[in-house]
């Protein structure tokens, strides 16, 4: 074999050799780089689909009980702008109290009485697809106009179809139909510490976009009794830290399920100087029972009478009279043809019992009177203790006008 053809066959053994590995060198690479590239597009779906799954835990973690509550609710509450006219007296700059000088010079010393017109604004909550509408009696009280304004924008004159001034609930009604209502709850199952959320218009906030305010807290406390309040009697009232500020009376206070629980009247606050972050609604059962009546009657006729005086027991009172113990009251006078005096009632009867109520003090008989949600024509149960029997006794309410 000549030199020429083993230095052939060496170059072509090199040049498979160098084959070989080229091929395996960068062959490998190859297969390696793309093996890495649909690696990295995988690991990239995974990241992508990882992050969606996050952002959409995140967005359902936001929608949560109160959201969904106040998505249901919203729609229905409306602000309340009240053009008012009310009375002011303004006292003579000559007032004196001397007889003779008023005697001779009675435009001098006259006070004098003047009416103004104001605006106030308030909340309140539609009821009814066809546009009836619940606020408070002291929103609409003495009101010339009565505009109200939706979700949507849209603004119309109200109807006031009746009020109660006792409960403070006033019914209304504007001619727009197909409207989003509120639902009513119980506020017999309300749970203390539970979700509450107030909507409303406050500082009529509601004039800026047509959206109500919402404010959370929970139910603080219930049936704070308050009596007499500037003529209005406030029983059973839902306390809620939720921020309830001024023109927020009206609107409602309602739990985690979109449903109203009650109405925002009043705020507690410390010597004038504004809220302290305490809030009481009134119940929504308790204004419930008033809307038919409203929309039949107008008003709601408590202007009844029942003839008597009481006196709370004491040791000494009890003793005297063979009772035992102190819980009752005593009946100290009674007018003539009174509703008492026609049920048969006697001077010296103890009464510890009005309809459903234990009576106890003489306040009882008051909050038993508005707790059974008396009106003119309606007859209470009244049980009393009269030497040393109990005797029970029907009482028909009548009206104070027909006195």
């Amino acid at each position: 074999m000549s030199r020429k053809t083993i230095r052939t066959i060496f170059v072509f053994c090199i040049g498979i050799i160098a084959g070989i590995f080229l091929y395996l060198h960068f062959g490998s690479d190859s297969e390696s780089s793309s093996f890495g590239e649909d690696s990295l597009f995988v690991n990239n779906l995974y990241a992508n689909s990882t992050i969606d799954k996050i952002s959409q835990d995140i967005n359902s973690s936001r929608q949560n009980s109160i959201t969904r509550a106040v998505r249901i609710l919203s729609p229905a509450v409306v602000g309340i702008n009240v053009t008012q006219v009310r009375e002011y007296q303004r006292r003579s700059p000559f007032s004196t109290r001397d007889p003779l000088l008023r005697e001779f010079f009675p435009e001098l010393f006259k006070d004098y009485r003047y009416q103004q017109q104001i605006s106030s604004l308030g909340s309140g909550f539609i009821i009814s697809s066809d546009g009836y509408i619940l606020t408070n009696e002291h929103v609409v009280e003495n009101a010339t106009e009565v505009i109200i304004t939706i979700t949507n924008g849209e603004k119309a004159e109200a109807q006031i179809i009746g009020i109660d001034p006792k409960s403070d609930v006033a019914l209304l009604k504007i001619d727009i139909n197909s409207l989003q209502y509120a639902k009513l709850g119980n506020s017999n199952d309300v749970i203390l510490g539970e979700w509450a959320i107030a909507v409303g218009n406050p500082f009529g906030l509601f004039e800026i976009n047509n959206r109500a305010t919402v404010t959370v807290g929970v139910i603080s406390a219930l049936n704070r009794d308050f009596g007499e309040m500037s003529g209005r009697i406030y029983q059973d009232m839902i306390q809620t830290d939720a921020s309830i500020n001024h023109g927020n009376s009206g609107g409602p206070l309602c739990n985690a399920l979109g449903e109203v629980i009650g109405m925002n009247t009043f705020i507690y606050s410390d010597r004038g100087e504004g809220s302290v972050g305490i809030g009481f609604a009134i119940p929504i059962n308790r204004i419930s029972r008033l809307i038919e009546d409203l929309k039949t009657n107008r008003i709601i006729d408590r202007d009844f009478w029942i003839g008597i005086r009481v006196k709370n027991l004491d040791r000494v009172i009890a003793r005297k009279m063979g009772y035992d113990g102190t819980d009752g009251v005593v009946v100290t006078y009674i007018d003539r043809r009174s509703p008492a005096e026609k049920a048969g009632m006697n001077l010296g009867d103890i009464i510890i019992k009005l309809g459903n109520t234990t009576i106890a003090l003489d306040k009882h008989v008051t909050e038993a009177i508005y707790e059974e949600d008396l009106r003119v024509g309606d007859t209470i149960d009244i049980q009393v203790w009269r030497d040393g029997k109990i005797v029970n006794l029907n009482l028909n309410l009548e009206s104070i006008r027909d006195y």
